[in-house]
């Protein structure tokens, strides 16, 4: 492994510990440790080896999915602000960038102390699926760790930009020293980790909630999601068909099951609740986390300031002239919930359940849940549709955008075809802060690919992702992917912008794209990201 940059940080050792109190924890002598000797007990800390807070919100707030509305509607949370101006976040909370890095590095620890345990009592055979699970959730957490903190994925620059630092065992001493891997380094790493996984995963060790863990299909959901990011078309081809098969028709998502869920005074978290079910089979994945998410992308005016309102909406996603058809509100079986607020009207889908756990009914204080879906049917279907764009393969492509329209919308197109494509992009002028429209710059250094019918098949492709993915975060690392430029825009009164920010604009590859270390970690001797 190259060396580069000595680092000193602290990761917890297993899962719910925080920086602070890992250092409690080394304090205490060897004998007082749990020791893992049993395969109960490391069943057990492979529950902790799930991230417990999310990237979620640190990703959409520094999206082009949010504007600024302006200080007349509540930010509860100044982090927000300064995620969505990709400032240094100095402030802690359940969403934050420091909750999810401790977060991720404590699940980290986790999946390091059992992959310890098992190689300590010989690797036996019976353990196989408890090594599978540890080796897929370490590369999972380290997944979400350099796409938040590091610059995307791109083979020119990989070998040198910063990464994150691969932990390949569990943390034992007081302040050790640790080196950053470069963005390569990483992503070999989670390869070489998921690859391993792969077959030692067994579904039907996990009882009956296999979907709360990395089964066989998530496990091949993120492989195809890594070798897409990688620009491995046919492997993320390969890999998106062993998740959802070649024609995953029978596991795309009831909406109208959620539709008819979504009803009445509480239509909108029980559509949540409902999206994120486990019966759902298009669910490959769930993960209950602490987090605020309901409230900023629900019908409450919490940190609204910050939000997907009716201009983002009628000019880029929801209700803008895609290239499935003219805009309609009713244009979705899952309809679009709105919500005013002072000159806003936030446009949301249920996406996030949200609940409050009290621990004081009385004073009304506890803590925010919620539960998200991180693999789908529908996610993986688009990234199979995107590799095989770039293998121009566009007929194969346009069958997974079918099925997709098929299953999404009340009526889908008749015509939707590569010349329908072409004449609905031919059409549109390229985004502009004030003169907004859902076509937006691609950078041909970022992923290469031909001006014409390839161009305009991905603007197609990146439309329906910003659907599917809307308040999911992964537009951001889809910005991140394309190189997109941003600026920044005060929302007036409905859909006027007031101003644009166009200093600030985040261009193909800004030093901002990759999120600050927290600053704690950055005091204890991590090598910050430049600026």
């Amino acid at each position: 492994m190259k060396r580069k940059n000595k680092l000193y940080i602290t990761i917890a050792l297993i899962g719910g510990l925080s920086l602070s109190s890992c250092n409690k924890f080394l304090d205490e002598m060897p004998d007082n440790r749990a020791k893992l000797d049993t395969e109960d007990k490391i069943d057990k800390i492979l529950v902790s080896a799930y991230p417990s807070a999310a990237y979620l919100v640190s990703a959409e707030m520094s999206s082009d999915n949010v504007d600024d509305y302006g200080v007349s509607n509540p930010n509860s949370e100044r982090y927000l602000e300064q995620l969505f101006r990709w400032n240094e976040v100095t402030e802690d909370a359940n969403d934050s960038p420091k909750q999810v890095w401790e977060a991720c590095y404590s699940a980290i620890g986790s999946a390091n102390a059992a992959l310890a345990a098992i190689e300590e009592m010989g690797n036996p055979e019976n353990l196989n699926a408890q090594r599978g699970e540890a080796l897929a959730a370490r590369a999972y957490a380290h997944f979400i760790v350099v796409n938040l903190f590091a610059q995307h994925y791109h083979k020119d620059y990989a070998s040198t930009d910063l990464g994150i630092t691969y932990m390949l065992a569990p943390e034992d001493e007081l302040d050790p020293k640790y080196e950053r891997n470069s963005v390569q380094e990483v992503y070999d790493y989670m390869m070489q980790d998921l690859e391993e996984a792969l077959p030692l995963i067994d579904d039907a060790s996990y009882g009956s909630t296999p979907k709360y863990h990395l089964n066989t299909r998530a496990v091949n959901g993120l492989l195809a999601r890594i070798a897409l990011y990688m620009q491995d078309w046919e492997k993320a081809i390969s890999y998106a068909n062993a998740a959802i098969g070649v024609n995953p028709s029978s596991l795309l998502r009831d909406n109208e099951a959620i539709a008819a869920a979504a009803v009445g005074t509480r239509g909108f978290p029980n559509g949540a609740i409902y999206y994120n079910r486990s019966d759902i089979k298009a669910n490959l994945m769930l993960s209950a986390i602490g987090t605020d998410h309901g409230t900023y992308f629900g019908p409450y005016n919490s940190g609204s300031r910050f939000a997907h309102g009716a201009l983002i909406s009628e000019t880029e996603t929801a209700l803008a002239n895609g290239p499935y058809g003219a805009r309609a509100s009713n244009g979705y079986v899952l309809r679009l919930f709105v919500y005013s607020g002072t000159n806003l009207d936030k446009q949301l889908w249920p996406r996030v359940s949200y609940q409050f756990e009290y621990t004081d009914v009385v004073a009304g204080i506890g803590y925010s849940r919620g539960v998200f879906a991180p693999f789908t049917t529908e996610e993986t279907l688009l990234v199979r549709a995107e590799a095989l764009i770039h293998l121009k393969r566009y007929e194969d492509a346009l069958v997974d955008m079918r099925r997709w329209l098929d299953n999404t919308l009340v009526n889908p197109p008749t015509t939707f075809t590569v010349e329908s494509i072409n004449t609905w992009a031919d059409g549109l002028a390229y985004f502009e802060a004030d003169k907004p429209t859902p076509k937006k710059r691609l950078d041909p250094d970022m992923i290469p690919f031909e001006a014409g019918t390839q161009e305009n098949m991905l603007h197609a492709l990146l439309f329906i992702r910003r659907i599917e993915t809307l308040h999911m975060g992964l537009r951001w690392f889809d910005i991140k992917r394309y190189g997109i430029e941003i600026e920044r825009r005060m929302i007036e009164s409905g859909t006027t912008v007031s101003s644009v920010e166009s200093s600030t604009k985040l261009t193909s590859r800004d030093n901002r794209k990759a999120l600050q270390l927290p600053i704690d970690v950055i005091s204890a001797g991590l090598t910050p990201n430049p600026r």
